[in-house]
């Protein structure tokens, strides 16, 4: 992802690792996309699913992360569950 003045980039949340933008929208932050419902099904153990959320739970924060000013979080409901942890 390139950062323009005056432009919007557009990437994944694992792309948005190490960067920072003024501002940033995190989007779909909905049950069963974070985390994601393929992922969870895919585990063969309770180590494995543990894991599983810890890094989806990593993921979001990062993305959050990287807004210097402004952060727009969206959502449909049921949102995630791992909203809650932004909530004060």
């Amino acid at each position: 992802m390139e950062t323009v003045s005056g432009k919007a980039a557009i990437g994944t949340m694992h792309l948005a690792k190490g960067l920072e933008f003024r501002a940033v929208a995190v989007m779909a932050c909905d049950d069963e996309v974070i985390p994601l419902q393929a992922r969870i099904e895919a585990v063969a153990d309770d180590s494995d699913l543990e894991e599983v959320y810890n890094s989806e739970r990593h993921l979001l924060y990062v993305a959050c992360t990287r807004a210097r000013d402004r952060l727009l979080v969206s959502s449909a409901k049921p949102a995630s569950e791992f909203l809650d942890d932004f909530r004060t």
